[in-house]
């Protein structure tokens, strides 16, 4: 990981200039939350969705930015109705996210879900700002690439998922080889206790109902299937230099340890707070300096005690997938994500039973086989092929591969 500098402030009377990408999901609400709370503190340059124009433009009315951009082209008409005599750019397409990600500014957010916030991550990297990384895809897809561009450009990404936040306030990076491992902490999902039987019968509804954090749908998935730690897994071995095996997970129900790391003398430090986005979001925002956030205060007396257990990789055979596709390496890992992508969409359209989700991952994996993975263009042509097998994939095929 390259060692983070600190920015300095671009915008009117020293404020720190944002762009928020996917603000209208759960990351990006919460960071506009955050902004809203302290205006005087931020000059917003760009907001970026999906689809959701009548949101996007809620906060760009509010948080007056230079732009506010709307993936889907078909929401564009939408917008604009609502951003007229706003004074405010209204644009839409995928390159138009990635030319507001490009736009001078101090400070991104990168939170689109999915392989799709790569190229605007990548662009955002490319001017040689804060990156604020909660979309974990891009360094699952292209971990070395992303990196080397970092490095080459002089960018800083700060961790925004909650685990690699914690990681990076307790590690130390002036003595990198005085860590002797890294735990990441997992809830271990709504189906931690249930029989792997069981889980067959899960629903979109019970899958998105997660025990401790609000998050959207697909992330919720992840995280009652277990991938989310898996992805989580690929982006820590690429923001810390530490090797994969000595990365490890433990399982954690009460979502109060984030992450912790060891040294070589044997002592271990953790962060610790409850289980609100905010708190990630907002030392993202505000490093090196704290800044206030509205997340409930940590009571550990209430709490009463800490559990930890080792997780199921028979039960939940998508840890073993992503760590298998980290330690083969090239294109597995992008494979891996983009099967899950869809695996995940096909879930939650009623198309394919809950198990189903990581057999079809690996089942895609084996099938695509071993592609190159040396340019930007290899890993979309791999995320592609990844996701034309999974598309194909039945509940059949799934369970004979």
């Amino acid at each position: 990981m390259v060692t983070p500098k600190a920015p300095a402030g671009t915008g009117r009377d020293g404020r720190r200039r944002v762009t928020v990408l996917g603000s209208t999901g759960s990351v990006g609400c919460n960071t506009v939350d955050l902004l809203m709370r302290d205006r005087a503190a931020y000059e917003v340059v760009a907001l970026t969705a999906n689809g959701n124009a009548a949101a996007l433009a809620e906060q760009a009315l509010a948080l007056r930015p230079e732009v506010a951009v709307v993936a889907d082209e078909a929401c564009y008409a939408d917008l604009k109705e609502r951003l007229a005599g706003s004074g405010i750019e209204a644009a839409a397409g995928c390159a138009a996210v990635t030319e507001a990600a490009a736009r001078p500014s101090d400070w991104v957010m990168s939170a689109i879900v999915g392989a799709a916030g790569l190229a605007p991550t990548l662009a955002a990297v490319r001017r040689g700002c804060v990156v604020g990384l909660a979309n974990k895809e891009t360094l699952v897809c292209a971990g070395a690439l992303v990196m080397a561009e970092v490095e080459r450009h002089g960018a800083t990404l700060l961790p925004v998922d909650s685990e690699h936040s914690a990681i990076f306030q307790v590690f130390d990076f002036d003595q990198p080889a005085a860590v002797s491992r890294i735990v990441l902490t997992a809830s271990g999902g709504p189906f931690r206790e249930w029989e792997r039987e069981a889980m067959a019968t899960v629903t979109p509804s019970q899958a998105v109902a997660h025990p401790n954090w609000s998050m959207g749908a697909k992330i919720s998935v992840d995280s009652a299937t277990m991938m989310n730690k898996g992805l989580e897994l690929i982006e820590a071995s690429h923001l810390f230099p530490v090797p994969e095996e000595r990365i490890e997970i433990l399982v954690h129900p009460q979502s109060v340890i984030h992450s912790m790391v060891e040294y070589v003398d044997g002592s271990m430090l953790a962060q610790l707070g409850t289980p609100d986005m905010r708190t990630p979001i907002a030392y993202a925002l505000g490093w090196p300096a704290r800044i206030p956030a509205p997340s409930p205060r940590l009571d550990l007396a209430a709490v009463a005690q800490l559990t930890f257990q080792a997780p199921d990789t028979e039960r939940f055979p998508a840890l073993r997938l992503a760590r298998h596709a980290l330690q083969t390496g090239g294109a597995a890992p992008t494979l891996l994500n983009a099967a899950n992508e869809i695996a995940v969409a096909r879930f939650l359209a009623g198309e394919i039973g809950f198990l189903d989700i990581a057999r079809t991952v690996e089942a895609t994996i084996e099938k695509a086989g071993d592609l190159p993975l040396a340019t930007l263009d290899d890993v979309l042509a791999a995320d592609a092929e990844a996701r034309r097998i999974a598309a194909g994939m039945t509940s059949t095929t799934c369970a004979a591969e």
